[in-house]
């Protein structure tokens, strides 16, 4: 395999992991907002939003290669 198959197997793998990683904020974000715990819970929202917009970028370079 050469390096820019390789690269397009981690940019794939980073993107799936990247997933699971803001589907945990979300759901983290939610539990503290039931905690009462609200500022903590908007962060953690925004984690969420800037990770999945990270997955924009690795798409935009898979694309690319």
């Amino acid at each position: 395999m050469d390096d820019l198959e390789k690269l397009k197997k981690l940019l794939h793998h980073w993107m799936e992991h990247n997933d699971e990683h803001a589907r945990v904020y979300r759901e983290w974000a939610e539990k503290t907002s039931s905690l009462g715990k609200k500022e903590v819970s908007e962060i953690l929202d925004r984690l969420y939003h800037e990770t999945k917009k990270l997955n924009g970028l690795f798409e935009e370079a898979f694309k690319k290669l």
